[in-house]
């Protein structure tokens, strides 16, 4: 069920009656950065201002692995094992790839912008001031996930899995959402009402604590009434 959102004016943080608290966004200034060596990853690897820049990361391992004001620019990322790995003020550009496996990984303030990733496993990882822009992300597994002040903006979101996170904080803005599952999700100050495309496969009785538009409320009545049993006839 598709669902588009009229515009709206921005809320901002507070507490009074009808407000939503906004995500705070991450404030990344990266210092100045030195060129990736080479070698490949490391587990528990410890990368503290390095670019990576146009680096072929492929099949590449490093678990537990920490990136400190690093930047990835345009770097290949298939099949890339950083399983509880941090990233901490760095920002990653044009970043691709399918299968990339972040799996309880940490990402505390960090901006994700321009990303064509498929089949990215984020499973019980922590998002904390994090900021995805523009690109493309196909089944994003964020399954038991936990994300605090997370914006999604301008970006495509094809069958991404909330399934048992908790949001807190969350924006979606400008972006579509195809075939999203909310199943068993909880959500406090979830701004669903810029969605340029809300379809929701899965978990639509788990929207407690988000906030959507007038119209998308009248494309969601629809499931809503099934959530409930109530049959609509005219």
């Amino acid at each position: 069920m598709a669902a588009s959102a009229g515009r709206t004016t921005r809320t901002t943080t507070g507490t009074k009656k009808g407000t939503v608290a906004a995500a705070r966004r991450p404030e990344v200034r990266l210092p100045p950065l030195v060129p990736y060596g080479g070698g490949g990853l490391e587990p528990d690897g410890d990368y503290d201002g390095v670019r990576f820049e146009g680096v072929d990361l492929t099949d590449a391992s490093g678990p537990g692995a920490r990136f400190m004001d690093c930047a990835l620019e345009g770097c290949s990322l298939d099949r890339t094992e950083l399983v509880r790995s941090r990233f901490i003020d760095s920002v990653l550009t044009g970043v691709r790839g399918v299968g990339t496996d972040l799996a309880e990984a940490s990402l505390r303030d960090v901006e994700v912008v321009d990303a064509r990733l498929g089949g990215v496993q984020l499973h019980g990882a922590v998002l904390e001031r994090v900021v995805v822009r523009g690109g493309k992300i196909d089944y994003l597994n964020l399954r038991e996930a936990r994300l605090n002040d997370v914006v999604f903006e301008g970006c495509v979101l094809s069958e991404p899995d909330f399934g048992g996170a908790h949001l807190v904080r969350v924006e979606f803005r400008d972006c579509v959402l195809k075939r999203a599952d909310f199943s068993a999700a909880r959500m406090e100050s979830v701004d669903l009402r810029a969605v340029a495309e809300l379809d929701i496969a899965r978990g639509v009785d788990r929207l407690a604590g988000a906030v959507i538009s007038p119209a998308q409320l009248m494309e969601l009545a629809p499931a809503f009434a099934a959530q409930i049993g109530v049959r609509v006839e005219a």
